[in-house]
């Protein structure tokens, strides 16, 4: 029994470096599409949980029907629920957000431009639970930043569990990613589109469709166990007239120049207060969101109930305009002072009751239909998402899966690409998530050469010909290692202690063979002879984990590794037993170029 076991043991090991070495590859299309359905089904599980958490407490603790009735609650209790919220949260960060920036998305893209997609359990932990208090205490954040956040966590840790390459790891957090805004509005599309072009800022065949299939996945599962209803009662959309259209470029302008001013208002609020403790700076959120939520209980919490009167245009044109800049102040110093929730849904608020206002100005001003006001609602909707997040792609599609209308599409591009280029041209404006990370201290940037060799394992260029010998070698073993050449490329060297060194390409010691020793016809073929002292191109050797991706080989090469042997554990280099083989920084380059 006991060596069928070690058989089978054996032959799961063997089955697993297989795998790993499949999934190292850039064209490892169906392994990750099972892997991303996974990471989906993981992801959908977690978003669905923290929903029923949240909205299940809101509906114990709020009057009435709905999850977001602040408004009926008393003055006394309501100017409490943020402080309160605060409180909790400035005790849950007080010891455990050492050396944590950010949360949400832009933590997210943080990890993935620099670690890898490498989250922790401790950042999945604080937000689950930083988010949930935040939104059930009346914060003005959204709940897809969380969600984002969470799903990309699934997918990192459902990756690290298994210790997979590092390039699909990217992948697994991406389809997390698109999971958790999928399973928000129940718009799998606009999912992968935001995966793709915020968090993974690429789109290839390998990585699209793992990405599709997990939002899928998470759609299916929210759709199942919360129920297939929409996040926002949509009205009919009518197509747009020619007449119409100078009002649409005008709420183009005004959502990029709102879009503009959001951005600049929360990055110097952020950038002001970051030598504040975090504890300080969520309770100081607290007491202000109060106050304005005392005078406009609106704002208070996601506001997806307002969004929802703006579409039916039950909402008078002042009010949409009080609660448009009431809303900006509010998610400004909420998520400013590191209040641990999303942009989205506060984009979306903003946007709608922007669109309304210029839907009633539209219908009194030039006599455009007062139906029509809800259409520029969901214009304004996607105009200031797009604008804020640079992400025109991504919210044009949530507003087209949110109509379930084609009409929507000409209009949506117009507006969207005209909010876009007034924020980043006019304004020069970045992603929200972008001057996020830049002021708190956070650069980002991204370079097309190391977005290629993310995406490539280093398991998938490694060069196992090698062989592993000490510096003395007799003439007669030395030609047999060059007449073997086909088997073997590389000659890794041990130093007196045994300690691995330097690497020999075969090719040299052949050349010296046949230059110096071969030449001489009275030589002794057990004559020995050390390998660190011939004439030739020998290479030191550094450690690299098989897990790595060619962007850390690349890393490595810079810092001035001349080679690198593969090892399963980086940190456990030199008591390694195995060595996969060794890359050089041609077969880098040249991995590039292909």
């Amino acid at each position: 029994m006991p060596s069928l076991i070690q058989f089978a043991n054996k032959k799961k090991d063997q089955w697993m470096e297989s795998f790993h070495f499949r999934l190292a590859r850039p064209d490892a299309l169906l392994q990750l599409a099972v892997l991303g359905l996974f990471t989906g089904f993981i992801a959908g599980g977690v978003i669905v949980t923290f929903r029923l958490i949240v909205e299940s407490t809101q509906d114990s603790l709020l009057p009435g029907n709905g999850p977001e009735n602040y408004e009926a609650l008393g003055n006394g209790i309501r100017f409490l629920f943020p402080i309160i919220a605060s409180v909790l949260l400035a005790l849950l960060f007080y010891k455990s957000s050492k050396g944590l920036r950010v949360l949400g998305v832009a933590r997210v893209m943080e990890r993935m431009a620099y670690h890898h997609g490498y989250l922790t359990i401790r950042e999945f932990i604080l937000q689950f639970l930083g988010a949930g208090i935040a939104i059930i205490g009346g914060h003005s954040v959204g709940r897809e930043g969380p969600h984002v956040h969470l799903g990309a966590a699934s997918g990192s840790l459902f990756a690290q569990s298994f210790k997979l390459p590092n390039n699909s790891i990217r992948t697994l957090v991406a389809s997390g990613a698109a999971a958790g805004i999928a399973a928000s509005f129940n718009t799998p599309l606009a999912g992968v589109i935001f995966a793709l072009e915020v968090i993974m800022m690429e789109y290839t065949l390998v990585s699209f469709v793992p990405v599709m299939l997990a939002a899928v996945a998470a759609t299916g599962l929210s759709n199942a166990l919360l129920g297939s209803e929409p996040a926002f009662i949509i009205p009919n959309i009518v197509s747009v007239n020619f007449s119409e259209l100078p009002i649409l470029i005008l709420l183009g302008l005004l959502a990029g120049s709102m879009a503009a001013l959001f951005n600049q208002m929360l990055t110097t609020l952020a950038s002001k207060t970051q030598g504040i403790e975090i504890w300080w700076r969520v309770i100081a959120a607290g007491l202000l969101i109060a106050i304005i939520g005392y005078f406009q209980p609106q704002v208070l919490g996601i506001g997806y109930d307002t969004v929802n009167e703006t579409l039916r245009g039950n909402l008078p044109v002042v009010v949409l305009l009080v609660l448009t800049f009431a809303k900006l102040i509010a998610t400004s110093i909420s998520v400013g002072l590191g209040v641990p929730g999303g942009m989205v849904g506060p984009a979306f608020f903003i946007g709608a009751t922007l669109g309304g206002s210029i839907g009633f100005l539209a219908s009194s001003l030039f006599g455009v239909d007062a139906s029509h006001i809800g259409f520029y609602a969901i214009l304004g909707m996607g105009a200031m998402l797009g604008a804020s997040l640079q992400a025109p792609l991504a919210a044009l599609t949530a507003i087209m899966e949110l109509t379930y209308n084609p009409g929507i599409i000409m209009p949506g591009m117009l507006t969207i690409v005209i909010a876009q280029l007034t924020a980043s041209e006019i304004f020069n404006k970045k992603s929200l998530f972008i001057s996020i990370l830049r002021s708190n201290g956070l650069d980002y940037d991204i370079n097309p050469v190391m977005q290629v060799l993310r995406g490539i394992g280093v398991a998938s260029i490694v060069d196992n010909k090698t062989v592993r010998i000490a510096s003395l070698i007799t003439i007669e073993d030395a030609n047999h290692l060059v007449t073997d050449a086909g088997n073997i490329n590389w000659i890794l060297l041990n130093d007196n202690e045994g300690k691995l060194k330097t690497l020999l390409p075969v090719s040299e010691l052949a050349k010296y063979l046949q230059t110096t020793i071969n030449s001489q016809t009275d030589i002794i073929e057990e004559t020995e002879f050390d390998l660190f002292e011939i004439p030739a191109n020998r290479l030191q050797l550094s450690p690299i984990s098989l897990q790595s991706n060619l962007q850390q080989a690349h890393e490595k090469f810079q810092q001035g590794a001349e080679a690198l042997y593969v090892v399963f554990n980086e940190k456990q280099a030199e008591n390694s037993s195995r060595i996969y083989g060794v890359v050089t920084k041609s077969m880098v380059d040249e991995s590039y170029k292909v």
